[in-house]
């Protein structure tokens, strides 16, 4: 290698990063440290080692390289020793013609590249790339490869089998043989996807072979590259052996369960199995449990993201003593977390809370719940008959399925019990004509109806890859929005980077079109007004519509014009003009 007998300070100062006087500051606090120049700058926090990589990689002629912006190559990452990495903190990044090129963070050390050259047996093409994400990439890629190659006995997945005296675990040697790649390839894949915080995993076979997909804040994205299609049968049957499924039959869907102990955790996983023209397809639901815990440890309603004006008039209605509190919204909404927010909130020793769900996802302090046993007989509509007779001050019913359930919501409401409830809708207003299809008398329904939320969530912006975007006058006007308004707003959106697996997004929040009842919209609503005329006295009274809530969210930076029309309808009533 020839290098330029260059100072690091100089080459600093040139790319604008210091000034002369700071570079002679530095060299002070050198002589005290004893470490090196961009070391030192480093630690007293007047440089990141994001630029000190780039000075170095001036200084000895090397290129400079943004791991946030490539992708790996987990082939070739595969073939090298698994230690190597870690133990000469180098990345892989191809194999060229010229040898393998690597990522390095110190190109000072030429011992020991010179050592990994000849336990590599290859020639090296270093660049220079910065400390903390060489680190970073190396403890994620020594996660993923510690299971993907060994899962090694820390991280060993036990099926646990749920019997009449509790749980046994089975041995997955008597199933079969465990050190089989398909047992490796689920457990892994299983891992990986609680790792990304996905909620379903989804394994798709097409002419392409086997597609694994997760569906991480709502949306699904591919885990990897299509696997070949003649993993698809073991792959399901493995699956169908854990889930204690009929293996022989594969024309009708099949839906079983299982559990898995990883360490000291335990996590529940939800099977689907569904025949396609190319064979059989599989979606799992992962119920994890402690991590819902984790995440709802401390859960009030500002954590959820809704906007304040918002907030308080929804904290005013779960204060209300008696009437009912319908959350509606589509599966995967948030409406169960909305309401045990709401429960946390209003929790006091001096009253009972009684909640039926179906499943108990989380525990509240407290609060007596019961979980619905269909198999038992234990229903939502026989389980609430039985709470009211448990003498509760407040109700939670997890769902609102069936008529006969709806109508001792509506009456439990009516004999002064505050009901919070969920039911399947699209928006407030189709909640109204849903339980007056189940054949509750309408009088009675609005007269215990305190409030109707529609939820949503939105997608946030990851902080890690945020940036501005503009938007041309097109792309508002078929959003709905003012292009002349809005034009000097600054808008973000995310580049995709590691830490949001390239989507662009990390996390969700809340967004809320909250009715209040008043005697106005009752009279309305029994006397059947048009929804036009409804959604006009709505506004009136203070509802602002999902569509508002999404756009203000747009407005204040923390998500994208793209995942609000995804989420929201540019034509919906409320659309800002």
């Amino acid at each position: 290698m020839q290098f330029e007998h260059r100072k690091i300070g100089e080459i600093l100062v040139e790319m604008g990063a210091l000034a002369p006087a700071e570079v002679r500051l530095v060299l002070d606090q050198q002589s005290q440290s004893r470490q090196r120049f961009g070391e030192t700058a480093i630690a007293h926090g007047q440089l990141s080692d994001e630029l000190v990589a780039q000075a170095l990689a001036q200084q000895f002629g090397l290129e400079y390289v943004d791991l946030d912006t490539i992708i790996l190559d987990t082939e070739l990452d595969a073939t090298l020793p698994s230690e190597l990495p870690i133990r000469y903190n180098f990345i892989a990044l191809k194999k060229t013609d010229d040898g393998l090129v690597i990522a390095i963070s110190d190109p000072t050390n030429v011992a020991e590249l010179d050592e990994l050259e000849m336990q590599l047996d290859t020639h090296l093409v270093c660049q220079v790339a910065a400390r903390s994400k060489i680190a970073a990439l190396l403890e994620r890629s020594q996660g993923s490869k510690q299971v993907l190659q060994e899962v090694s006995e820390d991280f060993k997945l036990q099926l646990v089998k749920e019997t009449d005296k509790g749980e046994e675990v089975l041995s997955i040697e008597k199933l079969t043989d465990d050190s089989s790649p398909i047992i490796r390839l689920i457990d892994s894949t299983l891992f990986d996807a609680l790792n990304k915080r996905a909620s379903d995993i989804h394994i798709e076979s097409s002419p392409d072979g086997v597609q694994i997909k997760y569906r991480v804040d709502g949306v699904l994205f591919r885990a990897t590259e299509p696997l070949d299609g003649r993993f698809q049968g073991p792959i399901i049957s493995r699956i169908k052996v854990m889930s204690e499924l009929d293996i022989s039959e594969r024309r009708i869907p099949q839906d079983g369960r299982f559990k898995v102990r990883m360490g000291t955790k335990s996590i529940d996983f939800r099977v689907s199995i569904m025949p396609s023209i190319f064979g059989e397809d599989a979606v799992i639901r992962i119920l994890d449990k402690e991590s819902i815990a984790k995440d709802l440890h401390g859960l009030t309603l500002d954590v959820l993201g809704v906007e304040g004006h918002e907030l308080k008039r929804f904290r005013r209605m779960i204060r209300e003593p008696y009437g009912m509190v319908l959350v509606t919204g589509p599966t995967g909404s948030g409406k169960t977390t909305t309401l045990y927010a709401a429960l946390t909130e209003i929790y006091n020793e001096q009253e009972k809370i009684i909640t039926i769900e179906d499943p108990v996802e989380y525990q509240l302090k407290g609060v007596v719940q019961i979980p619905v046993n269909e198999k038992k007989g234990l229903t939502f509509a026989r389980g609430l008959r039985s709470i009211l007779r448990h003498d509760p001050d407040k109700i939670m019913v997890g769902e609102i399925r069936d008529p006969e359930t709806a109508q001792i919501a509506v009456q439990s409401a009516l004999t002064g019990h505050l009901v919070f409830t969920t039911v399947h809708a699209n928006n407030v207003f189709d909640v109204l004509g849903r339980f007056l299809h189940m054949g509750i008398d309408a009088y009675n329904f609005v007269s215990c109806l305190n409030c109707v939320a529609a939820q949503r969530l939105i997608r946030k912006i990851c902080v890690h890859c945020k940036q501005t975007v503009t938007y041309d006058r097109q792309a508002f006007e078929e959003s709905g929005l003012d292009y002349d308004q809005l034009k000097d707003h600054t808008f973000y959106e995310g580049a995709g980077c590691r830490e949001c697996n390239g989507q662009g997004y990390h996390g969700r929040t809340a967004i809320l079109e909250l009715l209040d009842l008043n005697d106005d919209l009752r009279d309305l609503i029994i006397n059947k007004a048009p929804v036009s005329r409804l959604k006009e006295a709505a506004r009136a009274s203070g509802t602002a519509f999902l569509r508002d809530a999404a756009v203000e969210k747009l407005l204040k930076g923390e998500t994208t014009l793209a995942e609000i029309n995804r989420v929201t309808f540019a034509d919906q009533a409320g659309v800002r003009q």
